[in-house]
């Protein structure tokens, strides 16, 4: 499993040289094929495609702790899964995917002809802002040096392990265009590859300076609303610049529309979005990632290429993943709350196509791959170990912790009254860097207990809980963040008026962290 350590919210796509060549037959071009309210859904079969490798598919999910599989082919639906107690008509964030939405709204505005040239100077669009270090090398950056991350600004964010120093310092910075652009020079521009995030929120603040909007509001007139994307929800900065690098949120479904417009060349229905030659630029990229873990990754335009698998996707971090397999005429839609194999999954979503045409009806097949859809749909009843006497001792206690990793300063579990909750407080992350109290019903008979959707849509505000315990001292809770790609497992055991905290953070690492009861 590969395991991409990049900036806050991780993304990535894979474009290949040719990719899209081969996907715009003339059968594909009718306009009965690109989706309009909703996408047309068929049997796998009848689009040459193998139901029981399309099951095993669905129960490889459950062990990558995904939230969604969608695939299609030939623009039809052949298989639309969700694993509870996410649902795929909820919205999910697609963390760094974001950057391929925000990429793509770069691409119309040169297109319109808003944006003369990917070429244009990028300290030219901020010239009413006083900006630090500024020296010959980061005036010759360009618009296409962001788009193909070679800018050479000084960042670092986690890229082949390492810290995550710049993504920490934007996010925490009153102003993140500014902190970006006042960053020094490493390289001279187009000289090296390395990831960056900040680099794609300049992106988003250009498609502002361009065109008086935010990067959401244009998407929304001229992407969303030719591709009858209605819902979605993304992020904005303290300046109300759309996050350029990470935020957005999208239905599955609309995800594959993303991914259909690149497989269709940039064109969808009768209108040409994108212009041709961006296309071919992301078909030839030549920029090379200097990977560890993959030496032949290849960059362009905010895509990444893998050219000797000929697929493309966009990744985002705990792979939100949209992948576009031109020579089977696919698009492949992944959420999840973990990392994901993308060699192994293409590889193996390949396989399920073995026809160009409608292959023989298969009704055990469809009918086994709907049981799987259905399981993976329904919430599973955990078994529930006997309650201690400590339960009550602890219940309606507050334990409080130290400052470090956890993030966590306080927290209090209610387990005896009618209505049993969690209650934690995260320092720093409420309005004004104040103390975030946050509150959660918790389920103790082996199901979710869930918070109601927040509307509008909020990152991290839509939870479950169930908890259980796990000895005579320790509880353990499962937190689902529920269209967030994450989960954590929570396990505090009790001794006297100690508390020991244990979880894993980010990227799986262990921590363990000792609290002490406040009454």
């Amino acid at each position: 499993m590969v395991r991409l350590r990049i900036g806050v919210l991780f993304f990535a796509a894979v474009v290949v040289a040719g990719l899209f060549t081969s996907a715009a037959s003339a059968e594909d071009a009718g306009l009965s094929r690109f989706p309009q309210a909703d996408w047309t859904t068929a049997a796998p079969e009848a689009e040459g495609m193998d139901s029981a490798a399309l099951t095993k598919l669905v129960a490889a999910g459950k062990t990558m702790r995904f939230d969604s599989l969608l695939i299609t082919r030939h623009g039809r639906v052949v298989l639309d899964a969700s694993y509870a107690p996410y649902k795929t008509d909820e919205l999910h964030i697609i963390n760094s995917s974001t950057k391929a939405v925000v990429a793509t709204l770069i691409a119309i505005l040169l297109k319109d002809g808003v944006l003369d040239s990917l070429d244009h100077s990028v300290l030219d669009f901020f010239k009413d802002r006083k900006i630090d270090n500024v020296d010959a090398r980061k005036q010759a950056i360009t618009v296409q040096h962001l788009l193909n991350m070679t800018s050479g600004l000084d960042w670092d964010e986690g890229y082949n392990g390492g810290a995550e120093t710049s993504i920490v310092g934007m996010t925490r910075s009153a102003d993140w265009v500014q902190y970006i652009l006042d960053r020094p020079m490493a390289h001279a521009p187009g000289e090296t590859f390395y990831y960056n995030s900040g680099g794609s929120h300049l992106l988003s603040a250009i498609v502002t300076r361009l065109t008086g909007k935010s990067a959401a509001d244009f998407a929304t007139e001229r992407l969303f609303k030719p591709l009858g994307i209605a819902d979605h929800s993304w992020f904005k900065d303290r300046q109300g610049i759309s996050g350029g690098g990470f935020g957005l949120a999208l239905k599955p479904r609309d995800m594959a529309k993303i991914g259909y417009l690149y497989l269709r060349r940039g064109r969808w229905g009768e209108q040409q979005l994108l212009p041709d030659n961006w296309i071919e630029a992301v078909n030839h990229a030549t920029v090379s990632m200097n990977s560890t873990f993959d030496p032949g990754l290849r960059y362009a335009n905010q895509f990444w290429t893998l050219p000797d698998r000929n697929v493309a996707m966009t990744v985002g971090y705990h792979c939100q993943v949209v992948m576009v397999l031109p020579d089977r005429d696919v698009v492949a839609v992944m959420t999840a709350r973990d990392f994901c194999p993308f060699r192994k999954l293409a590889n193996e979503i390949s396989a399920t196509v073995t026809s160009d045409d409608a292959l023989p009806a298969a009704p055990e097949a469809v009918a086994a791959l709907a049981a799987a859809v259905s399981d993976t749909a329904t919430e599973k009843k955990d078994a529930v170990g006997a309650v201690p006497d400590i339960a009550a001792a602890i219940s309606g206690k507050t334990y409080s912790f130290p400052p470090g990793p956890l993030g966590v300063s306080a927290i209090k579990l209610d387990l005896t009254g009618s209505d049993p909750h969690v209650e934690w407080d995260l320092p720093g992350q409420g309005p004004g860097g104040r103390t975030l109290h946050l509150q959660n019903p918790i389920g103790l008979d082996g199901s979710y207990r869930k918070t109601t959707p927040p509307h509008p849509w909020q990152p991290y505000a839509y939870r479950a809980m169930k908890g259980s315990w796990t000895d005579a001292t320790t509880f353990a809770i499962d937190v689902q963040f529920i269209g967030q790609g994450e989960e954590r497992n929570w396990r505090l055991s009790f001794d006297g008026d100690k508390v020991t905290f244990r979880t894993k953070g980010r990227y799986g690492k262990e921590l363990a962290v000792e609290g002490q009861a406040l009454n």
